[in-house]
């Protein structure tokens, strides 16, 4: 074991990056956090550089390599992956990498093996990528019972239901990705497999091949092959498929695309010989055979910009190059000290000794250094930077190679007639979604989301709004002198420069969002990146509310031509926008399809004139409108309350929608009586985070729109609930996510591949 004493260094920890680790990475005992920070760091450095030691290595020397891991971490120039730092040294088991794939065959015993390996896989804390490709179609004859097969879509449902019955140790929830050939029968039905909202723990790809890109191109139709007979069973147009992948994605952010063969003749299938890709984990970075798994960590590389005398910003390539080489030995020494949870992938793993090191702080280096991501001078570093990244760790892999002998695989691999190679792959730009937040740094290769956000705080006396601001932004407009705290709040109204004046221009060029950003140039990162990256890049095209079908059309067919091994889109507010079509035919609906009957529902007048009442609520401020007939009659509800497209939105939604139908269904009862027995059942409705107190005490939304009901029909006076109020004004606060199921604040993002949150990392990956 390796001395106790710790090493000297300090670390600068943001109070959001405190708030995280307390969370969900400090060692715990009895509820009580017993860790700090630094001791997280020497922890994880210590039981990660005991892999020196199974080459020889002295205790001196394996606690001299200990102490550069630790000064690596806690100067936030590199950070593993979420499971090394939550797991390693804790002596509990549970195993230090984020990503896998599993085998899904067609059998039954194939199928459920793979069920039981991906639960084992999420209790400890990772992800896990399937391929459904291999199951036979839908209603395929199964010559062992003479039955129909249920097809991949079916059992895509199961996997789904299965990672939810796992909480993965109260730190990370399961994720997955379920990827399906183009060619195979029920491509159609995978595609559309997400619209009706049921299948939440799986992103979902389609893998497009060469043949099918190809017919595309040029308008053709292409073969469908069932995977159980290899017989060409039909053909689709190439086009069409597109077209239903296009508008299935603009609706709910899925399928991505992953280009499957593109995948098998790049680095990222290192060993061609041994097997085919069939999938990757689950944001879509990380392609891996059956059975294999990849040790990810991240640089910041916003760490590495120096500023000369003369006060020029410039990049200082030694320090990289020495934290690179370092970064590769200590992912190499964590599949040593890695404890796999199957024997068939500990097996797996160090045949290959698939590393994957990436980068983060990409905007806030661009900030610095004063470059709009938006331009060609921004993809020129892009390509620069990843082409350093990969040259550097390529040669240290090379120089382990020398100490530790190649990966056992390597005489299979792309590698076998140049110089041997200690890891089959190096690098992967990877979700740095929590990890970027400890070392205090953007995501990834991402633009940031927003300058500057609000954080409110209830207490005992009222409710503190707290102002989080991008730090170099911070640090800039301070320089530059045009920082005030007034401007700052405004900036957390607005979640971003554009439209605030007196902002220099250089500015607003500069310090853009990821929404004011036009999708070609996040496409066009992810591409430059891509060139010297051996695995994927995880990249988001955040895409606004406005965007159409065309624009994600134009999106895909870009990461194509561009040479991205896959590509996921995200137009903002469309994960909720699917709730508004529940219950509508589809076109090519038979006759069960629900119909409706205007006869039985009163039908909504051309225009009403109603009133629009404001609530605080526990979940936020409410917006709830009234409207009326001529005659003075309740017939509608809206309620609002934060963004369009959340969780809390659509919840909110459906209450509208809910007493709305009430008031417009046949029935001896008035409509304001009908409202009265609403309120009846609304009132006292608990949640968990009541505000107020005695008579103005609020539980919940339900308990605040009985609230407001009430007085709109005279049962109360305004001053018991809450005075009328006009709709929201433009200038206030811009909520730029979805609101948090564990916070609650109005942070929660789509980014990476993966939602999380800026205010407290909680994340869905």
């Amino acid at each position: 074991m390796l001395s106790e004493t710790r090493p000297p260094k300090v670390g600068q920890w943001t109070e959001p990056a405190l708030r995280v680790l307390r969370e969900r990475y400090l060692t715990r005992r009895g509820g009580e956090v017993i860790e700090t920070p630094e001791e997280m760091c020497w922890r994880v450095a210590t039981s990660i550089a005991e892999g020196e030691a199974r080459y020889g290595r002295s205790p001196a020397a394996v606690r001299e390599v200990a102490t550069a891991f630790y000064d690596m971490m806690v100067d936030g120039y590199f950070i593993p992956n979420s499971p090394t730092l939550m797991n390693a040294g804790k002596g509990n088991g549970l195993q230090y990498s984020a990503c896998y794939v599993l085998p899904i065959g067609d059998s039954m015993d194939e199928i459920f093996d793979s069920v039981k390996a991906a639960a084992i896989i999420h209790k400890s804390g990772g992800g896990t990528g399937f391929a459904f490709s291999r199951l036979r179609p839908k209603d395929d004859v199964v010559a062992s019972t003479g039955g129909r097969a249920s097809g991949p879509v079916s059992f895509l449902r199961v996997f789904n239901s299965a990672t939810e019955a796992v909480k993965q140790g109260g730190t990370r929830r399961g994720a997955n990705m379920g990827i399906l050939k183009v060619d195979h029968p029920d491509v159609l039905e995978f595609i559309d497999c997400k619209l009706d909202g049921g299948i939440t723990n799986f992103n979902i790809s389609v893998a497009a091949t060469d043949r099918f890109m190809d017919a595309l191109a040029k308008g053709e139709e292409f073969e469908l092959v069932n995977p159980h007979t290899q017989q060409v069973v039909g053909r689709l147009s190439a086009h069409e498929v597109f077209e239903r992948i296009v508008r299935a994605a603009w609706r709910t952010g899925d399928p991505g695309m992953v280009f499957i063969d593109r995948i098998n003749q790049s680095p990222a299938n290192p060993t061609p010989e041994l097997g085919t890709v069939e999938a990757t984990n689950p944001c879509g970075e990380q392609p891996l055979l059956p059975n294999e798994a990849c040790n990810l960590g991240s640089l910041n590389v916003s760490k590495f910009a120096r500023r000369s005398e003369s006060g020029e910003w410039s990049i200082d390539w030694d320090e990289m190059d020495r934290v690179i080489r370092l970064a590769v030995r200590f992912l190499d020494d964590v599949i040593e000290m890695n404890p796999y949870p199957l024997d068939q992938i500990d097996e797996m793993v160090k045949a290959n000794r698939r590393i994957g090191l990436g980068i983060m702080g990409w905007a806030d280096l661009l900030f610095i250094l004063g470059i709009p991501y938006d331009s060609p001078e921004a993809i020129g570093l892009a390509g620069q930077l990843m082409a350093f990244v990969k040259d550097k760790g390529h040669d240290q892999s090379a120089r382990l190679a020398e100490e530790r002998g190649p990966f056992p695989n390597w005489s299979h691999s792309i590698y076998q007639t140049i110089r041997p190679m200690r890891n089959s792959t190096v690098t992967t730009i990877a979700p740095t979604g929590t990890i970027s937040m400890i070392a205090g740094c953007s995501s990834g290769i991402e633009p940031i989301f927003a300058l500057a956000f609000q954080h409110r705080v209830k207490q005992p006396d009222g409710e503190r709004v707290l102002t989080f601001v991008n730090e170099t932004f911070e640090a800039i407009a301070k320089e530059q002198g045009f920082y005030s705290e007034a401007l700052m709040a405004e900036i957390a109204q607005r979640g971003s420069l554009h439209g605030i004046p007196g902002i220099p221009e250089w500015a607003a060029r500069v310090f853009k969002t990821a929404h004011e950003i036009p999708a070609e140039w996040h496409v066009r990162h992810q591409a430059a990146f891509q060139r010297s990256t051996d695995n994927g890049v995880s990249k988001t095209i955040n895409l606004p509310n406005e965007a159409t079908e065309e624009d994600v059309a134009r999106a895909y067919r870009t990461a194509w031509e561009l040479g991205c091994l896959g590509i996921t889109v995200f137009r903002d507010g469309c994960k909720g926008e699917q709730v508004l079509n529940v219950g509508i035919a589809k076109k090519d609906a038979g006759p069960a399809a629900p119909v409706s009957s205007p006869t039985v529902i009163k039908p909504r007048p051309h225009g009403l004139k109603g009133m629009t009442y404001r609530m605080e609520t526990p979940i936020g401020t409410a917006f709830i409108t009234v409207n009326e007939t001529g005659e003075r009659d309740p017939f509608e509800v809206f309620v609002h309350v934060g963004k369009a497209g959340s969780d809390t939105m659509a919840v909110a939604e459906a209450l509208g929608r809910l007493i709305s139908l009430t008031l417009r269904l046949p029935s001896p009862m008035s409509s304001v009586r009908r409202l009265e027995e609403v309120i009846g059942q609304l009132a006292q409705i608990g949640g968990s985070q009541p505000m107020g107190f005695g008579a103005r005490k609020v539980l919940s939304l339900p308990d605040a729109l009985a609230r407001t009901l009430a007085v709109h029909i005279g049962q109360v006076e305004p001053a018991d609930a809450s005075a009328p109020a006009p709709p929201p004004r433009a200038t206030s606060s811009k909520r730029i996510g979805d609101l948090c199921k564990e916070c609650g604040q109005a942070t929660f993002v789509y980014e990476e591949g993966c939602k999380k949150c800026l205010s407290c990392g909680f994340n869905e990956c």
